[in-house]
């Protein structure tokens, strides 16, 4: 059931002072979330555009291998955009549902530093962190 929306007054910015996840809170980082996913799709749009004017018989071998290079850095990008985009869903998601702003795995406050530095955070840090160590001992055992 999605939340009661609240308007924000101009230059609000969530302090520790307040209840954590608040409306208030909530509405900024729906509001951070949705300007974030709004930008990327804008980007994603322009990518796409450049890569279907730019004409392909161009020019020497040379400049169409550093074009071929181009445009596959260009498709990387907007994969990155695509799987960055579904992350902000995901976070917009678990903002309606209440679970937003709370770690994954612990359920503790992921806290406003870490979600301001990375709105679409699952984990709290300590919770990143062991996740992290995990991962690379893993990849030690390989």
């Amino acid at each position: 059931m999605p939340r009661t929306r609240v308007k924000l007054p101009k230059g609000y910015k969530p302090t520790q002072k307040e209840a954590y996840m608040n409306p208030k809170q909530q509405e900024y980082f729906r509001q951070k979330l949705l300007d974030w996913r709004d930008e990327l799709i804008e980007e994603s749009r322009e990518t796409i555009s450049h890569l279907q004017q730019e004409v392909r018989d161009v020019g020497d071998e040379a400049e169409r291998a550093t074009r071929e290079t181009e445009n596959s850095l260009e498709l990387r990008t907007r994969d990155r955009y695509r799987k960055l985009i579904n992350k902000i869903d995901k976070a917009l998601t678990r903002l309606d549902e209440g679970e937003y702003g709370y770690c994954e795995e612990t359920g503790e406050e992921i806290g406003l530093a870490r979600l301001e530095a990375r709105p679409i955070a699952t984990l709290s840090l300590d919770a990143q962190e062991r996740w992290e160590l995990r991962q690379k001992q893993m990849g030690d055992l390989r």
